[in-house]
């Protein structure tokens, strides 16, 4: 897709021609967390909402509809840590969609990873993405906006990562290639070796940059009161006109002349330091300069908005899953994001403490959990 002249801004899109909606019909955890076996029934509903007491096991369950799209993990724990206490050290996630497809995740005690399978044959984790595209927040990204750069780096490469299966990849070896360039330089290695690894560092970080640029202009297209931005050394360049092939060239100059050590340190700008900015279009302000409220408001416009691009990307339906979904949220912002979650063509996981929040939320099914113990209550 080609960039416009100005990267952040929206681009546009030619709609793909719709498509069914699949949905997940039942959702079965075994071992999972506090659920010794937890057994769910959609009933065909687009809104799945699961309240429940602190505690009862309520983000448990998303953090296994996480894990079977081929995710760690919402919450990023060891396959270990996930398995019930005083079980048997394994775990199972199975799912059946309204395609009748059937989808499964395990681990047992001694693996040293998941095990998948695709109606009831052997598959690769990655193949689940196909059937469950999913995008989710938890009340960790409450403060995205007010916490570290790290933090919002972390949480848009994971967005970024829907639409560019190699970024994650990048990312992760643009920090061996960091590492490995700081060990050559404390040992005093022969600077031949530095060239060779500032060359892939350099070719790696624009990849990154550019992947980063592209999502920000593509997600603005679906945003209406906010507005994403991208900053840093190298994304800057980009924004500024300048081609891949000398944005890497400059970098790699760059790298040339930036090879101290300080205080036992690589003291070294790139990719690794960029940030995020969401401008609230409404309010004029920088997003962190606004109330607690209007962030969430804010976070839940990016969440809609990501999943309105993952199915123009990708012709595929995703998965929403709100861990405490309406926290910090009064009644009005509440209406307008079960508004926006009826128009959002996907199935939506949430969770809260009391079902008289989602009062007016349509086309759902109440799920009650408590200690593990699951009951379904149908709503319209």
């Amino acid at each position: 897709m080609q960039r416009t002249a100005n990267p952040c801004m929206p681009v546009r899109f030619r709609p793909w021609p719709p498509i069914f909606l699949i949905m997940i019909e039942t959702l079965v955890l075994t071992d999972f967390r506090n659920h010794t076996m937890c057994r769910i029934k959609t009933h065909g509903r687009r809104n799945v909402i699961i309240i429940g007491p602190n505690g009862a096991g309520k983000t448990a369950i998303l953090e296994a509809l996480s894990i079977l799209s081929g995710d760690r993990g919402m919450r990023g724990a060891q396959m270990g840590e996930i398995a019930r206490f005083g079980g048997n050290g394994g775990f199972s996630v199975f799912a059946t969609l309204s395609d009748e497809t059937e989808l499964a995740v395990s681990f047992n005690a001694g693996d040293t990873n998941r095990r998948a399978k695709i109606d009831g044959d052997n598959a690769p984790l990655v193949d689940l993405t196909a059937y469950l595209p999913m995008v989710w927040i938890t009340p960790r990204e409450d403060r995205l906006f007010v916490d570290s750069a790290a933090d919002r780096r972390a949480f848009f490469d994971r967005l970024v990562a829907s639409f560019d299966a190699m970024h994650s990849g990048r990312v992760a070896r643009f920090t061996k290639l960091l590492s490995e360039r700081a060990i050559a330089l404390k040992s005093g290695r022969d600077m031949r070796w530095v060239d060779v690894l500032d060359d892939q560092i350099a070719a790696t970080a624009v990849a990154i940059a550019d992947a980063r640029i592209k999502y920000a202009g593509e997600l603005n297209y679906f945003l209406e009161n906010c507005a994403v931005s991208v900053s840093g050394m190298i994304e800057q360049m980009l924004i500024d006109g300048r081609t891949p092939g000398d944005a890497e060239r400059a970098y790699r100059e760059y790298l040339g002349q930036t090879r101290e050590i300080v205080a036992d340190k690589m003291v070294v700008d790139g990719v690794h330091k960029s940030d995020f900015g969401v401008f609230n279009k409404k309010l004029n302000l920088p997003a962190h300069l606004t109330s607690t409220g209007q962030q969430k408001t804010a976070l839940m416009e990016l969440i809609l908005a990501h999943a309105k691009l993952l199915h123009t990307r990708t012709n595929r339906r995703p998965f929403i899953l709100l861990d405490e979904a309406v926290a910090h949220l009064d009644t009005n912002a509440r209406a307008k994001l079960f508004s926006e979650l009826g128009k959002s063509d996907a199935q939506v996981w949430a969770t809260g403490l009391d079902a008289s929040a989602f009062d007016g939320i349509l086309d759902a099914v109440i799920v009650s959990c408590t200690d593990g113990d699951i009951s379904n209550i149908l709503v319209s």
